[in-house]
């Protein structure tokens, strides 16, 4: 059988102050997928408990959460299914409200 792993994108994931302790305390992991999803499924394979930061128990995306790849939502692009290539960004950000000062 092929070693398939060398073909699977790495990828940097830039965490909140919020969630640093959930990962050691590091702002940036690195972790392995073709999607946004798959990223997500190593994630919660190295840090347990990770996925329910992330996602409803239906597997969707938080309401309250954005992820970023580079400078673009990834709402407005295929959401978790979005593809991702060697040496990308995701950045996870909670959602900001707010009203005027």
């Amino acid at each position: 059988m092929a070693d398939t792993t060398a073909s699977v994108p790495v990828v940097r994931v830039a965490f909140p102050g919020a969630l640093r302790q959930k990962v050691g305390n590091k702002a940036i992991v690195m972790a392995v997928g073709h999607t946004v999803r798959e990223v997500i499924d190593d994630l919660e394979q190295a840090y347990p408990g990770m996925r329910f930061h992330l996602c409803f128990e239906t597997g969707e995306l938080r309401t309250f959460v954005n992820i970023f790849l580079n400078a673009e939502n990834i709402r407005y692009l295929q959401g978790l299914d979005t593809p991702l290539v060697h040496g990308a960004t995701l950045h996870i950000f909670p959602s900001v409200a707010g009203g005027s000062l």
